[in-house]
């Protein structure tokens, strides 16, 4: 065993824990901007949903990502963020 646990974050669409590694962050900037942070480092407020289009859904019905955000999101960058996904 070498000690090092991999970490963990929430899907906010299904809401189980999974690896950060395997899960999609997107990302509010400072300057107000929503983008799908491939690096998993960009800066900003982030919330993360499977690579799943389904899953990215249920995070919209049921207001997962606005309130991990914390911001109402606009229609088209809701599109944009799906097209990406």
């Amino acid at each position: 065993m070498n000690g090092k646990q991999k970490p963990m974050r929430k899907c906010v669409g299904c809401n189980e824990m999974k690896e950060k590694a395997s899960l999609l962050r997107v990302v509010k900037t400072p300057e107000g901007n929503f983008i799908v942070d491939k690096t998993n480092r960009a800066n900003g407020r982030g919330a993360y949903v499977c690579k799943d289009v389904n899953c990215f859904r249920l995070a919209l019905k049921n207001k997962g990502l606005e309130r991990s955000l914390k911001c109402k999101i606009p229609e088209e960058i809701l599109a944009q963020l799906e097209q990406e996904i």
